[in-house]
């Protein structure tokens, strides 16, 4: 990874401020003092032109963030990858366009096409707001999301009246409806039925209270 991409948050936070000023003041961070170790980097230091403007008095050196020096420099970055996915032979294409991400063959892919998977891939680097000012310096606009396909017919319409059921449901409600099927009878219960129970007591009468006699 270029060390720049590391400097380079703590360098455009300073753009409000819109002066020259040692880089060891811009690369403060009291939740992470640790930055520090990256003014010991010479790569990234040396490389502080390539974002900030810069200008040495009494042999010391101050910078200023430079937006458009950043733009330039993240498009030469862009542009290099795009080099390099064509030599790699990575497919991109469609996967960039749509919401699926679904790739295409990379006959098919356009010159869009790879700025935009490149733009993708450096924009993990920086912010979020210097990626969409990014994607204006390459002249490509933000894709907008995909339209609906869905035919007017089923789709759901909106309306402050309830909404009533096309059916009435009440017939299943009633005691009709409510009764079970008659069940098949067994053998068994088939022959008990052919029984003559002429003069036979029901099974309930076993079990009912025996009425007392009055004595005489």
């Amino acid at each position: 990874v270029d060390p720049l991409f590391l400097l380079l948050p703590y360098i455009s936070s300073t753009a409000t401020e819109g002066k020259f000023q040692p880089v060891e003041q811009m690369v403060m961070d009291e939740d992470y003092p640790e930055c520090t170790r990256l003014l010991l980097c010479k790569q990234g230091m040396d490389s502080l032109h390539h974002v900030a403007d810069e200008k040495e008095v009494g042999g010391l050196k101050f910078h200023r963030y430079n937006q458009e020096k950043t733009l330039e420099w993240l498009k030469k970055k862009i542009q290099r990858t795009v080099s390099t996915l064509k030599k790699s032979n990575i497919s991109v294409g469609g996967g960039v366009k749509s919401s699926t991400f679904v790739r295409v063959k990379q006959e098919d892919a356009t010159e869009e096409d790879y700025l935009r998977y490149a733009h993708g891939l450096i924009s993990e680097y920086i912010s979020e707001d210097l990626s969409k000012d990014l994607l204006k310096h390459l002249q490509l606009p933000e894709i907008s999301s995909p339209k609906e396909t869905e035919p007017p017919s089923k789709k759901r319409k909106l309306s402050d009246k309830p909404v009533e059921a096309g059916e009435d449901y009440t017939k299943f409600n009633s005691a009709n409806f409510a009764q079970k099927p008659p069940k098949k009878m067994t053998a068994a219960q088939k022959s008990l039925a052919k029984v003559d129970k002429s003069g036979m007591k029901c099974l309930s009468a076993f079990f009912s209270p025996k009425v007392k006699q009055e004595k005489s």
